[in-house]
């Protein structure tokens, strides 16, 4: 019951970000009429597209565990849900996988020691999180870390419906006590098997989603980072190497790019940003959230979290918003040998810190199984 007042409560915020999707996505590909007259080309390459990517396969590797066992203080306990890639589908080592790389990070940054646990599931849609929410609350989380939104693309899930299930993830996390920081969805039109006129919509869908994914989950109390713009670019420029061997997924390097990208906003979140600079950077700054939102569906990097502005929360635009725009390590090339500098590896095979195995876990919610130690 107090979940569906919680949606009712929030009908207003869902038309906003649904309105803010649309807007988003303004001349980011295909105009509906187009994509009508193109849908018997539109459906073949869907269909050409399924027979090219290969299905998942194997769970991918677990990383949970203790980071930074040598360093002082309560462990900060860390969780990660999502999809595929919040799993770290399609690499091999647990220490490659988006939740070790994120937990070595903090460790390093904070000179803390961070307790990993990944419930994220191969193949989940936004409705998919409220399972692995329940079960991440048990561990009574600092930080929630939430990678979704790729597979309610390319279902089409209604927008919607697909936000609605974020945010009660979200909310359920903030009432719980843990900040949580939200990756948001995707450009799936940077994947190689999928060919124009399709790759045109898939990168408009994708838009359209980020930017409801943001006005939700600020209104919910999170933050997000866009990944879609990002990602896109970057990952359409060195497909071989961004990409797995499936050329859907991210590979070790694309992981780590993509995890770079969301370092400073979870240092954030836990209160260890960056040093406020002397004068906000192009890009930056206080708007309105709906605007914020559209912005940072637009420009690669952006955080976006709930702000104040003389003592208020909302204004008459609606509710506040602060832009940022982080310039880490993950803007330079990354070195041949693999992973960046920024998690303390020159190279893939170089040893990683050692996580102290927590009892049993979980390939997917529900399904228990050993945890291995990550290497």
């Amino acid at each position: 019951m107090a979940r569906v007042e919680t949606v009712e409560r929030g009908s207003a915020s869902w038309r906003i970000a649904r309105r803010v999707g649309w807007a988003a996505a303004i001349g980011a590909g295909l105009t509906t009429a187009t994509a009508v007259a193109l849908g018997g080309v539109v459906l073949g390459q869907a269909n050409r597209a399924r027979r090219t990517i290969p299905m998942a396969e194997a769970p991918p590797p677990r990383g949970d565990g203790l980071y930074g066992a040598k360093f002082p203080g309560r462990p900060i306990t860390l969780v990660v849900l999502g999809d595929s890639t919040a799993a770290g589908y399609g690499v091999h080592r647990p220490r490659e996988t988006p939740g070790a790389l994120l937990a070595t990070g903090v460790s390093r940054r904070l000179g803390r020691p961070v307790r990993l646990r990944r419930f994220a599931v191969v193949g989940s849609i936004s409705s998919g999180l409220a399972p692995q929410v329940e079960v991440a609350i048990e561990e009574k989380p600092d930080l929630a870390v939430i990678l979704i939104g790729g597979n309610d693309v390319t279902n089409r899930t209604p927008y919607g419906i697909a936000v609605r299930h974020l945010v009660d993830a979200v909310r359920d996390l903030r009432r719980a006590g843990a900040e949580v920081v939200v990756g948001t969805c995707p450009d799936l039109g940077a994947i190689q098997p999928i060919k124009p006129p399709l790759r045109w919509l898939a990168r408009r869908w994708s838009r359209q989603l980020a930017a409801a994914q943001t006005v939700a989950v600020v209104e919910a109390g999170g933050r997000t980072v866009s990944l879609g713009d990002l990602l896109g670019p970057r990952f359409a420029a060195d497909p071989v190497r961004m990409f797995a061997w499936d050329r859907y997924h991210p590979s070790a390097d694309g992981y780590a790019v993509a995890v770079a990208a969301m370092l400073p906003t979870v240092l954030a979140a836990l209160g260890a940003g960056e040093e406020r600079r002397p004068a906000p950077a192009a890009g930056e700054g206080v708007r309105s959230l709906t605007e914020a939102a559209a912005q940072a569906a637009r420009q690669p990097g952006t955080e976006v979290s709930g702000t104040q502005v003389a003592g208020r929360d909302r204004g008459p635009g609606g509710r506040w918003a602060q832009l940022r725009r982080h310039r880490p390590a993950w803007l330079a090339p990354l070195p041949a040998g693999g992973l960046p500098a920024l998690f303390g590896n020159a190279r893939t095979d170089d040893p990683a810190p050692i996580a102290v195995p927590l009892g049993h876990g979980s390939h997917d919610v529900g399904q228990p199984s050993t945890v291995e130690e990550p290497r």
